[in-house]
């Protein structure tokens, strides 16, 4: 089961691995501003990099280390699956998801509950990877259940009343085939050194080479984007 193998692989990823604060990812400019005239924000399945200030976010994950550690920076951890969050209907202003819905079998439930918990009009933030045709050994090795069709992905968020107002390139996943095998062997067959090297050298490194986001209109040129950020809006109930 998915739910199941993904929590034995991020409790352990997670209980070797560090925090890195939200100002240190490119998506603080823009969330730090939602979330600083946000009534109520969530994000879902932040592990050890939260993207939302941690001081009042309700975090919700599957790993009870990742949120031990965030409850101890002020977050609000609660730990669940993301297919039944356990928040009073219209409660947030701002959700956020970042590699997260291809972890789940039933995505569409997983879009039912964000749009049950988010107010009319509050701003939702996901993101995901791209591109059935590339799935690799890594996105079995992370737990990933699918990489999106992204014209698909645009058309179910919508029938969940989420409408995409823009999007960007995102993500830290390595473009090299090569480099993408390595880190599968190395994370299998030598787990403690990856994560030290992971924490030490790749992590930072990655952090220090993210480009500013580039955002589009509606929905960017994604045929050479392997994952991509959206932001939506959500609708009325009418």
């Amino acid at each position: 089961m998915a739910l199941a193998a993904n929590r034995t692989f991020y409790d352990t990823l997670w209980s070797a691995g560090r925090m890195v604060p939200p100002e240190r990812f490119n998506t603080w400019p823009l969330l730090s501003g939602i979330a600083g005239s946000a009534t109520a924000s969530l994000e879902i399945g932040p592990g050890l990099h939260p993207r939302l200030p941690l001081s009042g976010t309700h975090f919700f994950d599957i790993s009870g280390p990742a949120l031990a550690r965030l409850k101890a920076r002020g977050g609000l951890a609660t730990v669940g699956d993301a297919t039944a969050l356990p928040f009073p209907d219209r409660t947030f202003d701002l959700v956020c998801a970042f590699d997260i819905v291809e972890h789940i079998e039933d995505d569409r439930q997983v879009f039912r509950e964000i749009r049950r918990v988010t107010r009319e009009g509050a701003t939702v933030v996901l993101s995901v990877p791209l591109h059935p045709a590339r799935w690799s050994a890594f996105d079995v090795l992370v737990g990933h259940v699918r990489r999106y069709d992204a014209d698909a992905l645009v058309a179910l968020l919508a029938e969940h009343g989420l409408t995409l107002e823009r999007s960007a390139m995102f993500g830290m996943e390595p473009r090299s085939g090569r480099l993408l095998d390595f880190a599968v062997w190395a994370l299998t067959k030598r787990p403690v050194q990856a994560m030290r090297w992971y924490n030490a050298v790749f992590l930072p490194l990655g952090l220090l080479l993210q480009p500013r986001l580039a955002w589009a209109a509606a929905l960017m040129d994604v045929s050479t984007v392997g994952e991509v950020l959206l932001l939506l809006r959500r609708s009325g109930d009418g």
